[in-house]
């Protein structure tokens, strides 16, 4: 039988199967199957579990150096402390929107602006991983197709350093003209606006005062505690008209420019399970960049001192038990510039509610 077998190895090696029993053949054969059947699945299962260990060990190692900057930073526990929990995850109401009111008088002439864009209202889910944070929000009027206006936010609060940033482009800017023959009212899509607004800010009692604990419940503030702030503001954007506006109205584009620096106050105060913050940080313009140009014509604006932004945040926070809570934030940036004859009072705010839970 051996022999036979042996034979037939020798007989198939050849393409010879002519003295070799059908039966043997097929037998063989099927063996073979069997066996790189058998290396196949196990370099298979080989392959997936070095995969598997490899996305384990990176992710091992995200979470630790995640870990290692949720947990690092110098503040007294007593005042301010860690979630338990380290996923927090919010659905969010968001309202903003912008209001301009401006004067400009040459020679005997006034004109003054009083104009406002739509209410921007939104709904977004967001979540946070041990300081790592996203999320997504749903303009319903937008995708209606009411309203065009987008906006993009990026903000990034720690208890020394903290930073905000908002784009907007708006084409709903709407309201009344009015110079000494009457009022003239400026429909929606007159006018076209871009701003962008940074704001910055330092806070020299963070080992006590906790400004996230107020905005993005990344920490939670156990004493109530105040803090002297430092910062700076940066506004720029333009108004223009756009296509569609009347030709009695001209051609017209009002740029605008600062930087200041400042500084000002923020209190935490903390009522059992209640935080109410409030904050206010006056900015000095010192660098200014503006000019109107109207039908072809450009002028500058002068500087007039004093001129200033105000950065203002307000927010009410409940927690229900160590996973849920409630709240609301508000954060407003007010601007003055020019003088009695000359100046533009701008205002961009943003209001949030949200329901939040740990996990």
């Amino acid at each position: 039988m051996l022999e036979m077998l042996y034979l037939c190895h020798k007989i198939v090696a050849l393409d010879s199967i002519t003295h070799c029993p059908l039966g043997l053949i097929i037998q063989n054969d099927m063996k073979k199957k069997r066996l790189w059947m058998f290396v196949i699945v196990a370099l298979a299962i080989m392959a997936t579990a070095s995969a598997q260990s490899k996305r384990e060990a990176v992710r091992e190692r995200i979470d630790s150096v995640l870990r290692k900057n949720y947990e690092r930073g110098s503040f007294d526990t007593l005042y301010i402390q860690r979630p338990e929990r380290r996923l927090t995850l919010k659905i969010r109401g968001n309202l903003s929107g912008n209001y301009v009111h401006a004067k400009e008088k040459v020679e005997d002439t006034e004109l003054t602006a009083k104009l406002k864009t739509d209410t921007r209202a939104t709904v977004s889910v967001n979540a946070n991983y041990m300081g790592l944070a996203a999320g997504i929000a749903v303009n319903p009027a937008r995708l209606s197709g009411k309203n065009k206006d987008w906006e993009f936010n990026l903000n990034a609060y720690g208890n020394r350093f903290g930073i905000e940033g908002v784009y907007q482009q708006s084409k709903t800017l709407s309201g009344d003209i009015t110079e000494a023959s009457g009022t003239y009212h400026l429909d929606k899509g007159y006018l076209q606006m871009a701003t962008v607004i940074i704001t910055g800010y330092y806070a020299f009692n963070y080992r006590h005062f906790s400004y996230p604990a107020a905005l993005t419940q990344s920490y939670i503030q156990k004493r109530s505690a105040g803090s002297w702030l430092a910062g700076f503001s940066y506004q720029g954007g333009s108004i223009k008209t756009t296509d569609d506006a009347p030709e009695e109205l001209g051609h017209a584009r009002i740029y605008a420019g600062y930087f200041a620096i400042g500084g000002g106050y923020g209190y935490n105060f903390v009522a059992k399970k209640w935080l109410f913050h409030l904050s206010a940080q006056p900015n000095l313009i010192i660098v200014k960049n503006n000019n109107i140009k109207m039908n072809g014509e450009k002028r500058k604006e002068k500087y007039h001192f004093p001129e200033a932004m105000v950065n203002n945040r307000a927010a009410v926070v409940y927690n229900i038990n160590p996973r849920y809570f409630v709240g609301s934030t508000v954060v407003v940036n007010a601007s003055l510039f020019g003088d009695q004859h000359h100046y533009t009072h701008q205002v961009k705010w943003n209001a949030r509610a949200f329901v939040g839970m740990r996990l």
